[in-house]
């Protein structure tokens, strides 16, 4: 085992999950840098500010700040201990995109000096922590990955399983599963994520905690897939889908999920990609759900765009962008798609998107003629068709007298009275 205090840590990668987890080290007593590309994001951290909502966030980065013991900067500094908390995106094909992981891993190796520890955070395919520890010990030569040398590194995995709005509460209270390269490096990271960490810390092996997350992510996928797929068979069959599932639900084995207008945010909707691109001949299931998932935007889409027929220069109110409810996160949003594709669609008519969680809309629906974002009230004052894509806690009390005479689309089930008074088909 190595000889490291782990009292200096740097998290590399200052967004949803990274800042977060710099944030529970450093009120949890270690000294902490993150690091990040973006100047702005280092800018906000110094001065106590969070780049993005996430509840009880704010309060504990600034209270950090303020002792001193976290800071943020755009270079990789020596440190005990590094955790690595970058994007990994798809690249053509669904195949995993390692560019940020092994740039991370470039920027740590020349600090080492042997003895550190160095986590990947960053959900990613089996194998890739091996990977990342090549790439560090192939600008490293005179260190090794072996246990118990002056010159020995430590490698693991430690996967996020956190709910975005709760993250502050479930990164301290969840299990946490985490897998070294060797022994000896699951048990330095396990000292670490004790500092904070009070669920179980579960022990195993690298490659299996990077399936465990995948495997998690892929479950839930499935999961909604059915309750997707159930509510267009549902909508084809005139039949109510959320008092469908609300009575199957009364079996005792029968926990059927909401379905909505797809999947989005960095996790469900791109994992299973990661096991299905690793095993592509045995994943059928796995990949079935991801078509149905992926198709679902575009049943929503042909469902607006059959009640805009109605009007001459149709408006809509598409309620919601984020990826889910009560954050800001527009991550693989499919209501961000759906608007997107609605405006291209809507020739002669306009999209007014209501979301209360950010304060302009994204570059690549920003500056259209047809889109415009505007407060909750304007869009059902303005709206003939009123689209319901998340269900922010704003949109649930919605008087239902404002949406008299318009047509509804609620995507999310929230309104019940909506369908009760108009008698019409939920939509898929």
């Amino acid at each position: 085992m190595a000889n490291n205090p782990l009292e200096t840590v740097c998290v590399i990668g200052l967004g949803y999950i990274g800042l977060p987890t710099a944030a529970v080290l450093a009120q949890a007593g270690k000294r902490v840098t993150g690091v990040d590309l973006q100047e702005s994001v280092v800018e906000s951290v110094n001065a106590g500010r969070v780049p993005f909502v996430e509840e009880g966030l704010e309060t504990v980065v600034a209270g950090a700040v303020a002792r001193e013991r976290l800071h943020a900067q755009t270079s990789t500094p020596p440190a005990n201990a590094y955790i690595v908390s970058v994007p990994t995106p798809f690249k053509e094909g669904h195949t995993a995109d390692l560019g940020y992981i092994e740039s991370a891993a470039r920027s740590i190796a020349p600090q080492l000096t042997g003895g550190e520890l160095v986590v990947l955070e960053s959900t990613s395919p089996p194998g890739t922590t091996e990977h990342m520890a090549d790439v560090i010990l192939s600008e490293r030569s005179d260190l090794t990955a072996a246990p118990g040398l002056p010159t020995s590194l430590y490698f693991s995995h430690a996967p996020e399983r956190v709910l975005p709005g709760r993250i502050m509460i479930e990164m301290v209270d969840n299990d946490r599963i985490i897998g070294g390269t060797t022994e000896a490096a699951s048990q330095l990271t396990r000292t670490l994520y004790e500092s904070f960490c009070r669920g179980e810390l579960l022990l195993t092996d690298a490659r299996t905690a990077e399936m465990a997350k995948l495997t998690e992510n892929a479950f839930r996928d499935v999961n909604i897939a059915f309750a997707n797929e159930l509510s267009l068979i549902a909508d084809q069959l005139k039949i109510d889908v959320w008092d469908l599932i609300e009575l199957a639900n009364h079996h005792p084995r029968v926990n059927i999920l909401q379905p909505g207008p797809g999947v989005g945010g960095h996790c469900i909707a791109v994992d299973p990609w990661f096991i299905i691109d690793a095993a592509p001949s045995t994943s059928r299931l796995i990949r079935t759900a991801r078509d149905v998932n992926d198709s679902k935007p575009d049943a929503v889409l042909q469902k607006t765009l059959k009640a805009a027929e109605r009007f001459k220069a149709p408006r809509v109110a598409a309620l919601g962008i984020a990826f889910k409810a009560n954050i800001d996160d527009l991550r693989q949003s499919p209501s961000r798609d759906i608007v997107g594709r609605l405006a291209d669609s809507l020739e002669d008519g306009t999209v007014l998107v209501s979301e209360p969680n950010i304060e302009q809309l994204p570059m690549e629906l920003a500056g259209r003629p047809n889109i415009e974002l505007v407060g909750l009230d304007d869009a059902l004052e303005q709206a003939d068709i009123v689209l319901l894509l998340v269900d922010h806690v704003q949109f649930k009390s919605v008087d239902p007298d404002s949406l008299q005479a318009k047509v509804i689309i609620d995507t999310r089930g929230i309104w019940n009275w909506a369908r009760q008074l108009s008698g019409a088909t939920p939509p898929p």
